[in-house]
C-alpha cells in the first residue's frame, strides 16, 4: 500500500484579520448599501478569523482584470508550491532526485507549461519525472490528488510520489460581482499550498518509513448537480458558482457515501480516529457532524483550520492532515478518513491506517 512520508503546508506572509479584509473588499467594490451590509454578514457568520494573501492588501487595487491577475498568480503560485514541496521533501528525507511522480492541483490560475513543470528544475527533480496537472477538481483536488498519487504507486511499489496543492484564492476576486454566492466566497476562501510525499510499498520498506498507509480511495459524482459548484468563466476571470443548497445536499449524499464506504472496509463512523475532513463552510461541518453523528471533537481541526486561514480549497485537507500528524499519531492500527467536496457536484474519500 502507499505510505504517506511526509505532509507540509505553507501560507503567504501577508496576514489580516476577517474586519480588515472585510473593510478592504469593501473599498474595491463599486457602490456600497446593501452590497455591503450582505458582505459584512458574510464575513462575520464563516467561521473565519485570519487569512493569508498571496499580497499585501494595497497590491490588490493594481491587479483588476484577468490577465494581470494570472500573472500574479504565476509567480506568487510557483514560490509557494517550491517552499512546501522542498519542506515536504526535507521531512521525508528524501531527496529530490528519488521523486518519479509528480502531482499537482489548482483551480484558481491557469499555466502552460504547468506548474510542476515550471518547479521541476528549481526543485531538482530529474528530467524523466512522471507529471500529473489537475485542474477542475476545486475543495476536492488535494484528496483526489493522494488518490492518484495511490493509483500510481500501486504499479511502481518502488516509487516515490510528490504532490503539490496551491491555490491563490484572492486572485480570483470579481469586483462588479455582489452576488451572495461571490459575497460569501470572497468572505470564505483563503491562500496557501500544500505537499505530500508518498512512498510505494517497496519504496517505504526500504526507506523505514512509518506514516499513515492508503487503504483505499472512492471518488463520487452525483448527477445534476453540475451547476451547484465550479466556475464560470468570462472575460473578467473566473466568477464563482456556489449553490445555497449545498449544505442539503450533502446531508442528502454525502453522509450516506460515507457510511457506505467505511462499510466496504467493515467499518462505522465511530470507528475513524482522525477525520481530515476539508473546511467547506461552518454549515458544511455542521451537516457532516450530524449526519454520521460525529462528537464535536471530531471535525475539531477542520473548523480550527478554516478559523486559521480560511478555506485554502484544493490545499486544506493537506494543511490539516499534517495538522493531525503534528499533534500526535493516532495508535497503531487507527483509521482516518480524508473527506472532501469538489465541482461536479462531487465527493472525495481516502480511508487511512497507522
Amino acid at each position: 500500500m502507499t505510505r504517506i512520508a511526509a505532509v507540509h503546508g505553507v501560507l503567504p506572509a501577508h496576514r489580516y484579520g476577517q474586519r480588515e479584509l472585510a473593510g478592504a473588499v469593501a473599498a474595491l467594490r463599486p457602490g456600497a448599501g446593501q452590497a455591503g451590509a450582505l458582505a459584512e454578514r458574510f464575513f462575520a457568520g464563516a467561521g473565519v478569523e485570519f487569512r493569508h494573501l498571496a499580497f499585501p492588501l494595497e497590491r490588490y487595487p493594481e491587479l483588476g482584470g484577468f490577465g494581470r491577475a494570472n500573472d500574479a498568480w504565476l509567480t506568487a503560485a510557483a514560490e509557494l508550491a517550491e517552499q512546501a514541496a522542498a519542506r515536504a521533501l526535507d521531512e521525508a528525507e528524501i531527496p529530490s532526485q528519488r521523486v518519479d511522480f509528480v502531482v499537482s492541483t489548482t483551480v484558481t490560475g491557469i499555466a502552460v507549461p504547468s506548474l510542476e513543470a515550471r518547479l521541476a528544475s528549481r526543485l531538482g527533480l530529474r528530467e524523466d519525472v512522471r507529471r500529473l496537472p489537475l485542474f477542475g477538481l476545486g475543495c476536492a483536488g488535494g484528496a483526489a490528488g493522494v488518490a492518484a498519487v495511490d493509483d500510481l504507486l500501486a504499479g511502481r511499489p518502488d516509487g516515490v510520489a510528490l504532490l503539490l496543492a496551491t491555490e491563490l484564492c484572492s486572485l480570483t476576486l470579481r469586483r462588479a460581482d455582489t452576488s451572495a454566492a461571490n459575497l460569501l466566497a470572497t468572505a470564505l476562501f483563503g491562500d496557501g499550498a500544500g505537499a505530500l510525499v508518498a512512498v510505494g510499498d517497496a519504496a517505504g520498506a526500504a526507506l523505514g518509513r512509518t506514516g499513515p498507509e492508503v487503504v483505499a480511495t472512492r471518488s463520487r459524482l452525483y448527477p445534476g448537480t453540475e451547476r451547484l459548484l465550479g466556475w464560470e468563466v468570462g472575460d473578467s476571470g473566473f466568477g464563482i458558482l456556489l449553490g445555497a443548497e449545498l449544505p442539503e445536499l450533502v446531508r442528502l449524499h454525502v453522509g450516506e457515501e460515507v457510511a457506505s464506504f467505511l462499510a466496504a472496509h467493515d467499518l462505522k463512523p465511530g470507528d475513524v480516529t482522525a477525520w481530515i475532513c476539508h473546511p467547506g463552510g461552518p454549515r458544511v461541518l455542521d451537516v457532516l457532524e450530524e449526519e454520521l453523528g460525529l462528537p464535536a471533537t471530531a471535525l475539531a481541526p477542520s473548523r480550527a483550520s478554516l478559523a486559521r486561514c480560511g478555506n485554502l480549497s484544493s490545499a486544506s485537507v493537506l494543511h490539516i492532515l499534517r495538522d493531525v500528524l503534528a499533534a500526535g499519531p493516532p495508535p497503531p492500527g487507527s483509521y482516518g478518513l480524508m473527506l472532501a467536496l469538489g465541482p461536479g457536484f462531487a465527493s472525495e474519500l481516502v480511508l487511512l491506517r497507522w
